[in-house]
């Protein structure tokens, strides 16, 4: 017998957009119809839709106010929710390079302190991982991965750093995460990708998308050094296994 789901919460989020909430939890069953939902939309646009932003557990859906109201694009909304999921093609995998420790993973060896371990543990865990795109937000290409061990569960840092490199690769909470641009961050930095999972100039422009699966491999500083600068002048360093 299928389970019977739960309809998500519909939530105002100012004048002109709605919130369509699937959990208060992460997980990737409510993720999973988030994506659905967006590509249900995608599919079958409602007039007045504007953009939607998927998240970790819920949907968020600009619309224009004076082409549809909130109570009766609340009721289409639900109406597509309930819906079995688009059929979709298999998920791209996607193989990541990652310079590990040292300048390029300042973390990693308290990290490995703090969970009474090694840092070449600490790697071969996060490696040995299989991660799903959950979401892309906070800056262009941030890429929010869901499947990390529940051994590299860890709080974020108490004093978030103001600046963080490109690239680098990090774990907060009960997820890991792959960083495109330099910024602020809270989390623990393991290591770095050459990989540029947002570049402007680049066809793509955006390489990972949620639903995407992602595994990471190691390689030494010297090869990052050579692959960051292939990634600089546009090559995609990463590995596509399939498609």
């Amino acid at each position: 017998m299928v389970p019977l789901l739960v309809p998500p919460r519909l939530l105002p989020s100012g004048d002109s957009a709605i919130t369509v909430e699937f959990s208060r939890h992460i997980d990737d069953a409510s993720n999973q119809r988030v994506l659905a939902l967006d590509r249900a939309l995608a599919d079958t646009p409602i007039a007045g839709v504007t953009e939607t932003v998927p998240t970790y557990r819920s949907l968020l859906v600009h619309y224009d106010p004076v082409q549809i109201g909130f109570e009766k694009l609340g009721k289409k909304l639900l109406v597509l929710a309930e819906r079995p999921s688009p059929a979709i093609a298999k998920a791209r995998r996607w193989r990541l390079p990652v310079a590990y420790g040292g300048d390029n993973g300042i973390d990693l060896e308290d990290v490995a302190m703090t969970l009474n371990t090694t840092p070449d543990d600490i790697v071969a865990r996060h490696v040995a991982g299989h991660y799903r795109v959950a979401m892309i937000g906070f800056t262009p290409g941030w890429s929010y991965l869901s499947g990390l061990e529940p051994f590299l569960h860890m709080p974020r840092r108490q004093n978030p750093r103001l600046l963080t490199p490109a690239g680098t690769i990090s774990i907060g909470g009960v997820q890991t995460g792959v960083q495109c641009l330099a910024g602020p961050s809270g989390w623990h930095l393991l290591g770095r990708t050459p990989v540029r999972t947002y570049q402007l100039h680049r066809e793509p422009i955006f390489l990972l998308e949620p639903g995407d699966e992602v595994s990471f491999f190691p390689i030494d500083a010297n090869t990052f050094a050579e692959q960051d600068r292939a990634a600089e002048a546009g090559e995609i360093v990463a590995e596509l296994i399939a498609s």
